[in-house]
């Protein structure tokens, strides 16, 4: 059996992933950004404008970056979850709703204090960026939390 960090860990990789590639697929069909760019507007929270002319070494740090944020998401779900057992035991429930919270401290508050450029107030990115992060990023953190909870059992 495995130890519950595993499942934690694993809920942040999966957001993550979900997470990146939704924003790669989206700016590549709508704009033709490439992932790598997408990556350095990542790096740029702590880089500012300077990320963009930093090539692979920024675009990397931009991933290191992403990951870091979802697993800490995902962490911060299952210690949560670990106090409030409803968390883990509606994820369908409640992991939308944190999804949604996510979206709300990341583009009102981190995005704000970074040194990145404010976001797209596109429409259609806006809606798709508010689902993705209920269903796609909320949800599998509270599922894996959920699994990590009954590993711990």
């Amino acid at each position: 059996m495995k130890k519950p960090s595993f499942y934690v860990l694993l809920g942040g990789l999966v957001a993550g992933t979900f997470d990146i590639t939704y924003a790669c697929t989206f700016w590549y069909l709508k704009r033709g950004v490439l992932p790598t760019r997408v990556l350095q507007s990542v790096a740029s929270g702590l880089l500012g404008d300077a990320s963009f002319t930093g090539g692979w070494g920024s675009a990397l740090l931009g991933l290191a970056l992403h990951y870091f944020i979802a697993t800490s998401m995902a962490v911060t779900y299952y210690l949560f979850a670990r106090r409030w057992s409803e968390l883990w035991q509606k994820p369908w429930v409640f992991g939308p709703l944190y999804g949604v919270l996510l979206y709300g401290i990341m583009n009102y508050i981190v995005v704000p204090l970074s040194g990145a450029n404010p976001g797209s107030r596109n429409l259609v990115w806006v809606l798709l960026s508010i689902a993705v992060h209920a269903f796609l990023i909320g949800t599998p953190c509270a599922l894996f939390a959920r699994r990590a909870m009954q590993a711990d059992v």
